[in-house]
């Protein structure tokens, strides 16, 4: 078909006849109208270009993220063209999720912040276990047959409670002369140098030893001092000494003694003071290698006149240090010990509360400051740490330690001798039955099985768990996802 030339177009239908040609929208020129929905009016003859569709526009997004987004709920508030009490209830509905969640996301923050712990327990059974240091002491500290007139004028008053008119009649209780014609005293007195001679020494008290079957002897003992006097440790694990296991558990597996404690060594009784002590037998205590004895407080007393089963079970506990317990997990600062253990940490105290009050030690304390005298004993070292025992528990705050290693114990005994064996035995250590009875006892100490308990206390509440609950009350409780 050929072209037909027509008339010219009027002016203003050429907007119409221009829409049907695709174009791209060119900006408004300034003056020109435009068709936008949201037109702005004129001010004072100027007029204000507006963005085209704003307004919808940012409402399109909003909605088109609410009902992308992870909060279900949020896409139902916004739905384009929804009845308004539809969108007030599920807003409401929303918020109270979301309220619930920030609420239950607190509470879990602050179950966080509280840093609780549980403690495990299991039983482990082990090949070979080592066995426990075994510290005992004789109840009297000083043999009557060490005493001398020196000791006694520099001792009498403060130690024994006797009176300096009393002297000689305390000696002839003793059955030695009560002549002081031409005594002299020294000029001073060296009480651990006293302690050492005086002491009940173990090649005396020990009547017989067996350790897994096999003998043993005196040397098989490390000599230690305590607030009893002079002691002794089976197994100590000091340097030069082997340290001993066991195999096996029950009876005759462990350590067996026969001990004589020497009741007609014992000192008579004249009066009452910190040193004086009216029993009859040893005191034991069961403790680890790493740990110094803490006898006089921590021991078991053990009769003569009986033989004492102890059976034992190893203990090993694993404490949390700060903030989710209170254990020391920082090495000892001490002069005189390399491990940190409660017992360790008590004796360094009192060894610098002694030092800082009475300018001296007692003689089972470490270091090597000078040993209180007798009168120091009296009138400033007793009193003083008899006041850190019952009353100051904070200056000698000791913590726990993080990792630590005890012993529980089961105690049982049986009469001994019988009347069967009083006359062997008698005839055997040359002593007479009553003696026998008086004196000797007979102390078993093993190990119930071949396992050991574990005491361990674990973080019950980490990071790991809050995270994971926090989305789990999200996600149930917002719609997050």
């Amino acid at each position: 078909m050929g072209c037909v030339p027509t008339a010219p177009l009027p002016a203003a239908a050429l907007p119409r006849a221009r829409s049907r040609v695709p174009r791209v929208p060119a900006l408004p020129r300034a003056g020109a109208e435009t068709q936008s929905p949201c037109r702005a009016a004129p001010q004072d003859g100027a007029t204000m270009a507006a963005q085209p569709g704003s307004g919808a526009r940012g409402a399109a997004s909003l909605a088109a993220f609410a009902s992308s987004c992870t909060l279900h709920g949020l896409g139902h508030v916004f739905v384009p063209g929804a009845p308004a009490p539809r969108r007030l209830l599920w807003a409401g509905a929303f918020l109270a999720s979301l309220g619930a969640f920030l609420l239950q996301a607190g509470e879990r923050v602050r179950h966080y912040a509280a840093y609780p712990h549980v403690t495990m327990l299991d039983e482990a059974e082990s090949r070979v276990l080592v066995f426990p240091a075994i510290t005992l002491c004789n109840y009297n500290r000083i043999r009557r047959s060490q005493l001398t007139p020196n000791d006694l004028f520099w001792l009498g008053k403060e130690l024994l409670a006797v009176e300096r008119e009393d002297f000689s009649r305390y000696l002839r209780v003793l059955g030695q002369p009560a002549d002081f014609t031409g005594f002299f005293p020294s000029k001073s007195y060296d009480l651990a140098a006293f302690y050492q001679r005086a002491g009940h020494p173990i090649h005396d008290m020990l009547l017989s030893c067996r350790f897994r079957g096999q003998d043993c002897g005196p040397e098989n003992f490390t000599a230690i001092f305590t607030r009893l006097g002079k002691c002794y440790t089976f197994n100590s694990g000091q340097p030069g000494t082997e340290l001993l296991t066991t195999l096996q558990g029950g009876a005759g597996n462990g350590l067996e003694l026969m001990l004589n404690i020497q009741q007609e060594e014992y000192l008579p009784v004249w009066g009452d003071t910190d040193e004086t002590s009216y029993e009859a037998g040893v005191k034991v205590q069961i403790h680890s290698q790493q740990e110094p004895p803490f006898i006089d407080q921590l021991g078991f007393g053990v009769a003569p006149g009986f033989q004492t089963f102890v059976s034992c079970q190893q203990q090993r506990l694993v404490y949390l240090p700060p903030p989710w317990g209170d254990c020391k997990a920082t090495p000892i600062e001490s002069d005189f010990f390399t491990n940190y253990s409660i017992t360790a940490c008590r004796l360094d105290c009192e060894t610098r509360y002694l030092a800082e009050n009475c300018n001296c030690r007692m003689v089972h304390m470490p270091g090597n400051a000078n040993v209180c005298t007798p009168e120091q004993y009296k009138e400033c070292a007793d009193p003083a740490l008899d006041f850190l025992v019952k009353k100051d528990s904070e200056y000698c705050a000791c913590r726990t330690p993080c990792d630590m290693v005890r012993y529980g114990k089961e105690l049982s005994m049986v009469k001994i001798p019988s009347k069967a064996s009083a006359r062997y035995l008698a005839k055997k250590f040359n002593k007479t039955e009553q003696y026998i009875a008086d004196n000797v006892l007979v102390l078993d100490i093993f190990f119930e099985a071949l396992n050991y308990e574990m005491i361990e206390q674990k973080k019950a509440y980490e990071v790991a768990g809050l995270l994971g609950e926090c989305q789990a009350a999200a996600g149930a409780g917002a719609g997050a996802g």
